[in-house]
């Protein structure tokens, strides 16, 4: 099983974000963890203290979190879950919160092995532009204190498609982010996302976004970049070297079963899936009731069949046409061979040994194909 945790505070609201997220409080800070401790006891016990083979720590900011409140949180994870051997525990990071050396020896202590740092651009007017906390500087500074700290997965979180960026500024943010040697980067193109900052920028006609052909190529030139300098590509927006790819996300992306504490977190198990409240607040109201997974979504076939795809094709791997055709009863090769043939022609996917896969180009407009295949004409 993966377990996520979510985490829902940050120092401020990033302009681009639509996360469940608020700034950090003491107070909710303490109640927060309360509830959380009472929702992990729960599961816990109905689970039977079930295995837990990655641990993901996200938000907001985990990072953010002073050291008594993460080692509540890492011992409390450890009374009620089996964390096997060997299991992959996750901690997204903000550069300028990676600043002491005594937390992040806490996180080591406790079993953190990979670290997700919110880069996002290594150019200062960028980040402000962005509303980001850090400078380059500070992006420097956290790699060095936590390869000192003996981190041995790093993983870079980068952006493309962001206000003024033109293709030369998003080559050269990749080359200053591989010259720090991380083994894992990902790389997500700006969606604006209704009710942020930037999205009523946009709307007010103030923000100036890269053209449709610009965007393109930052995926495509950007990709064949990373794989020149042995990232391979093997989901949508992320590239990692061989052995270091995210097991917990690959989880998501194979339809594995997953327990999500905390705020907003979802979860998916034995054929349900249940959301948390999105609020801290609306989060400690079911807490105090114990209102657990109220209003879980029974998935049937057509929807497990659905994701398979929307999940299966974000992948390199792709999704096998007997898997899908054994969960859903569909031929997809033969319903929608003139589909394939038309976007294997335009080089936007391969069939290759039973299995569809996108190519880098059709990555780049998966939307749009996987909604072919979803609802055909």
């Amino acid at each position: 099983m993966l377990l996520y945790v979510h985490v829902p505070f940050c120092v401020s609201k990033c302009r681009y974000c639509a996360f469940a997220s608020e700034v950090m409080d003491m107070d909710a800070l303490e109640a927060w963890g309360k509830a959380l401790a009472k929702e992990a006891a729960h599961y816990g016990k109905l689970l039977g203290n079930p295995t837990v083979e990655t641990v993901y720590l996200g938000g907001g900011t985990p990072s953010l979190l002073p050291a008594w409140a993460f080692e509540r949180l890492a011992q409390t994870l450890k009374r009620h879950f089996n964390i096997a051997p060997g299991a992959e525990f996750t901690i997204e990071a903000n550069p300028e919160s990676c600043v002491e050396k005594d937390l992040i020896g806490l996180w080591r202590s406790a079993g953190v092995n990979r670290v997700s740092l919110g880069v996002q651009s290594l150019q200062d007017d960028v980040l402000a532009a962005l509303g980001r906390p850090h400078t380059a500087m500070h992006v420097h500074a956290a790699v060095e204190r936590l390869r000192a700290a003996g981190v041995p997965n790093l993983s870079l979180d980068l952006m493309w498609g962001l206000p003024g960026q033109r293709l030369k500024g998003w080559l050269d943010t990749l080359k200053a982010a591989a010259r720090l040697a991380p083994e894992h980067i990902s790389a997500y193109g700006l969606t604006l996302e209704p009710g942020t900052l930037l999205a009523a920028e946009a709307e007010a006609g103030r923000l100036a976004q890269p053209g449709e052909d610009e965007a393109s190529k930052m995926y495509v030139n950007g990709g064949d970049y990373l794989e020149e300098m042995g990232y391979m590509h093997y989901e949508i927006s992320n590239f990692g070297r061989m052995g270091f790819f995210s097991r917990h996300n690959q989880g998501y992306w194979e339809g594995r079963a997953y327990l999500g504490l905390g705020p907003s977190a979802v979860s998916t198990i034995g054929g349900r899936r249940w959301e948390n409240p999105r609020t801290v607040a609306a989060y400690l109201q079911a807490a105090a009731k114990s209102a657990w997974g109220s209003g879980a979504e029974t998935l049937t076939p057509e929807v497990r069949g659905r994701e398979m795809l929307m999940l299966a094709l974000r992948t390199s791997r792709g999704m096998r046409l007997s898997d899908y055709k054994r969960l859903t009863g569909r031929d997809l090769a033969a319903s929608e061979g003139k589909l394939l043939g038309a976007l294997n022609q335009k080089g936007l996917i391969r069939i290759r040994d039973g299995s569809l896969r996108l190519t880098r180009p059709g990555m780049l407009v998966s939307n749009l194909i996987i909604g072919r295949f979803l609802f055909p004409d």
